[in-house]
């Protein structure tokens, strides 16, 4: 087990929470989970730690959204989302810890950017986007180069699933299936880079209760907090962790 401090704890429990909370329906506390891990865990080792705990709420999302999924509008992804996880993988290969954090930051900070400008321009952005195969091969690759490299694909599958005009609940299972597909295709890669380990999947069995009471939580609390502040909370403290990784 990890000699964390009580602070560290803190800052795990909240992640573990956050990740429950965004399987509930609000996925840009992923982009603040991300961030924030790496104040506990080194760059390379915090991507291993996360990837269990989202798998956790990924399941959570699948049971609970099971009948809304829109298949039609996810496999056409999946090859070119493998090709992005297999070009993430030979970086993550390559890299240290240094040179991983900016790489993770400026993911963060681009997300957050992409963010700002669909809720600016909100369906007009949409209207801009094309439709043709050339979109569903780019995000594909970019979903999982991002899912890979720092467990951060949510705000490209979000722009993906609104050009493709996918109905509220139909939007929140399908994007239950990708990650939790994803994030099972990733397991056997990490631990072929030694990013998961024994001690890091003991830190994930603690947080099980912890992820599944957020998800509850989320699920029945979150939906009335007023969603506009909260979005902009969260990209803030998230922009602000980007930073930190980008300069830092």
């Amino acid at each position: 087990m990890f000699d964390l401090t009580i602070l560290d704890w803190f800052i795990v429990i909240a992640c573990a929470l956050f990740i429950g909370f965004s399987k509930s329906g609000i996925p840009n506390l992923v982009i603040l989970v991300v961030t924030i891990i790496m104040f506990v865990f080194p760059a390379k080792e915090s991507v291993g730690v996360l990837l269990p705990m989202l798998l956790i709420g990924d399941l959570f999302a699948v049971i609970y959204y099971r009948r809304h999924v829109v298949w039609k509008n996810l496999i056409p992804l999946i090859p070119w989302i493998l090709v992005g996880i297999l070009g993430g993988f030979f970086v993550l290969r390559q890299v240290n810890d240094e040179q991983l954090k900016p790489i993770i930051g400026t993911i963060v900070l681009v997300i957050i950017g992409l963010n700002v400008i669909r809720n600016q321009f909100g369906e007009r952005f949409n209207q801009l986007l094309p439709t043709s195969i050339s979109f569903t091969i780019t995000m594909g690759i970019l979903s999982g180069f991002t899912t890979m490299v720092g467990n951060a694909a949510g705000a490209i599958m979000t722009i993906y699933l609104l050009v493709k005009r996918v109905p509220k609940k139909e939007f929140v299972g399908t994007s239950a299936w990708f990650f939790i597909t994803v994030n099972t295709i990733k397991v056997p890669l990490y631990l072929h880079l030694n990013l998961i380990s024994s001690a890091s999947f003991s830190l994930n069995l603690l947080m099980l209760p912890v992820i599944l009471f957020g998800a509850i939580i989320g699920a029945k609390v979150l939906p009335w907090i007023p969603q506009n502040v909260f979005t902009i909370i969260v990209l803030l403290l998230a922009a602000l962790g980007g930073l930190y990784l980008v300069i830092g």
